[in-house]
């Protein structure tokens, strides 16, 4: 069925609408018109100065469009999920679950021009440590992200279009913005899925330099490690340190966007993402 701009208008209005019957019938009319009203419904979000306006109309979209935005995620999985260019597919795909029309390239445009502001300082470095205080100081000093500690839970902080907006996330979106700047510059940094808090290494021939992500990049020692690992009641295992497959990294994402949504009550987010989770985690076994 097709949607109509005064239609989509006048049933945003009635979403207002007091009486519980008359937001019923509007959302089944809505759901009812698909993804033809995805594009007006959009557009409405866009001019609409009521921030409880927009979050309403961004889930009647959601709704919508899940269906589409699950099967490119999955298209993306069955394509192979071996390398950092498609864990970053991927992790894009996932930030259309909170924005369903997200334009993805728009922010791999972006990396890229992070990328390409420093690749003449990290070609001409002399050493390969230089190179990696090269990325971290331009990512954590220069475009100044940082670790979220005011608003933890937000799932903002684990979306990356929404990192890259506001320059704050949690430790494992913080290290994505490095491993996908690295992946472009050739740098050999890489996950660590350390329980509690996800760490960083940069793996050279002689070294291996471990980085926390969401302390503004800072080397840390093995020993500094193990003892936050111990002081959380983790003991410490090889394993923890190892480092990341892509399909771990993806897991862990969404698991933390599944604990952002529970604490804010919004199960039925949250059991749309274990449905991901668990298509992820048979591609692991």
């Amino acid at each position: 069925m097709s949607a109509k701009k005064s239609e989509i208008e006048s049933l945003v209005y009635l979403l207002d609408d007091p009486d519980p019957f008359v937001k019923s019938e509007v959302r089944n009319r809505l759901f009812e018109l698909g993804e033809t009203a995805v594009p007006l419904l959009d557009q409405q979000k866009r001019e609409t100065n009521d921030a409880e306006a927009r979050e309403l109309i961004n889930e009647i979209i959601q709704h919508i469009t899940f269906g589409s935005v699950e099967q490119d995620f999955m298209d993306v999985l069955d394509g192979g999920l071996s390398n950092m260019e498609q864990l970053e597919n991927a992790v894009f795909i996932l930030s259309r679950f909170d924005n369903p029309t997200l334009r993805e390239r728009e922010y791999k445009k972006k990396l890229d021009r992070f990328a390409d502001m420093i690749a003449d300082d990290v070609r001409y470095s002399l050493s390969q440590t230089q190179k990696m205080h090269k990325v971290l100081n331009f990512v954590f000093e220069d475009l100044e992200f940082s670790g979220s500690t005011n608003d933890y839970y937000n799932p903002y902080n684990s979306y990356l279009n929404r990192v890259i907006d506001r320059r704050q996330g949690l430790s494992i979106s913080l290290a994505l913005i490095v491993l996908f700047i690295g992946r472009r510059l050739d740098l050999p940094f890489y996950g660590i899925n350390m329980p509690i808090h996800f760490m960083m290494k940069y793996k050279t021939a002689n070294e291996e330099i471990l980085i926390d992500p969401f302390d503004h990049g800072k080397v840390v020692t093995y020993d500094q490690c193990y003892y936050f690992l111990k002081q959380n009641g983790v003991e410490p295992k090889s394993k923890h340190f190892s480092t990341s497959t892509e399909e771990d990294i993806l897991a862990r994402c969404i698991r933390n966007l599944i604990n952002s949504y529970e604490k804010q009550d919004k199960l039925d987010t949250a059991e749309s993402l274990k449905k991901l989770l668990n298509t992820v985690e048979i591609m692991v076994r």
